[in-house]
């Protein structure tokens, strides 16, 4: 492959030293020769092959899922530039027939990205109206096909500048650019319930939902109020403790399925195990993470979703240290496990774990 020599990712504005490092992290494991180009603040970082590689394996070596910081990606051409205005399309479709003929393949569907900032916001509408040109030309070119498992990407920097590239559908964000598109719920507390919303659904699948989050289950929800979190639990039918010493929200109360106990969350336990544990506190990492082992150490849980607010610098090695701590400390007590942890759309200086046994299964 001659076309494909970086890796575009997409990532929080103010979180590309971060993303970049933890891709470096997996090119550097896999003995993949690369160096990253990250601009603060710009909404992406890339991965650039220091030998002019294919970067399309490292792609299929990494599983996305499992990529903490990075929202959406793909292997990516050098920069397009001076895209002509009145006709982009024609010099695009030409890359794009030249990355089909090299991968002897065609794509399933085309994803139209910018920056996640207000400058890339800037770009929606053009990219909304350029969509259907690109479409018209790709068919026209017999270069797509409802087969094929991999998506063409350009990310437009601004109308006359873009990269192109290429994602496994298996392997990539299944909504664009990352973003799930929620609504903030009329009757929910806070908008701290949007953050529980998306983990679940990017924690979980559909079907995977149905089996973990049970009607009648219980659920402990630690630094609860005004009860955000909460709600989202309630609203798939599960009984919920609601630990803090604050003021829950009366509509929330009046559902007959939240205890409100004025307690302090790092001390309380439950009388028996619980299923689910969720906890958002503003607290140090470090001290979140040790409070989530002592659950799970002590059994007073099943599993837990929880977020861990990052300090202002060494954001990407105190995730580490919080991720190191509740592997050793779990398994040093015999307890089967699995950890996934990722920073969401409607986190900010924040990012989400979720922590699981095997006693759902």
């Amino acid at each position: 492959m001659d076309t494909l020599h970086q890796i575009m990712l997409l990532c929080r504005a103010g979180f590309e030293s971060e993303c970049a490092a933890e891709m470096m992290d997996y090119a550097n494991n896999a003995g993949f020769p690369a160096y990253i180009n990250a601009k603060k603040d710009s909404g992406y970082a890339q991965l650039v092959s220091a030998e002019n590689h294919d970067t399309t394996s490292l792609l299929d070596g990494i599983d996305f899922k499992e990529l903490m910081f990075t929202r959406q990606w793909f292997a990516s051409t050098e920069k397009i530039s001076s895209l002509p205005e009145q006709n982009r399309t024609a010099p695009l479709v030409s890359i794009a027939k030249q990355i089909a003929d090299e991968l002897d393949c065609s794509f399933n569907d085309i994803e139209l990205s910018y920056a996640d900032t207000n400058e890339g916001k800037a770009l929606n509408r053009f990219c909304k109206a350029f969509r259907p040109h690109m479409l018209g030309a790709l068919k026209n070119q017999n270069l797509l096909s409802a087969h094929a498992g991999l998506r063409l990407h350009i990310f437009f920097l601004d109308s006359s500048t873009a990269w192109m590239g290429i994602s496994p559908l298996d392997n990539s964000a299944q909504v664009p650019m990352g973003i799930p598109r929620l609504r903030m719920p009329k009757s929910a507390p806070s908008r701290s319930t949007l953050k529980l919303d998306e983990a679940v659904n990017w924690f979980f699948s559909k079907e995977q939902q149905s089996a973990w989050f049970k009607p009648g289950m219980h659920a402990v929800d630690l630094g609860a109020a005004p009860g955000g979190w909460s709600w989202q639990l309630v609203k798939r039918g599960l009984l919920v403790t609601a630990v803090d010493n604050g003021a829950m929200d009366r509509t929330l109360m009046s559902s007959g399925m939240v205890e409100h106990l004025r307690s302090d969350a790092f001390t309380y336990l439950p009388d028996s195990k619980i299923d689910w544990l969720v906890c958002d506190m503003a607290e140090r990492p470090l001290h979140v993470s040790r409070l989530i082992a002592r659950w799970f150490i002590q059994r007073s849980c099943k599993a837990a979703i929880f977020n861990l607010k990052l300090p202002m610098k060494k954001r990407y090695q105190s995730v580490l240290e919080c991720k190191h701590l509740l592997n050793r400390e779990l398994t040093k007590a015999g307890i089967k496990h699995s950890l996934h942890i990722k920073q969401l759309y409607h986190d900010r200086e924040e990012i989400t774990a979720c922590l699981l046994t095997g006693e759902h299964d």
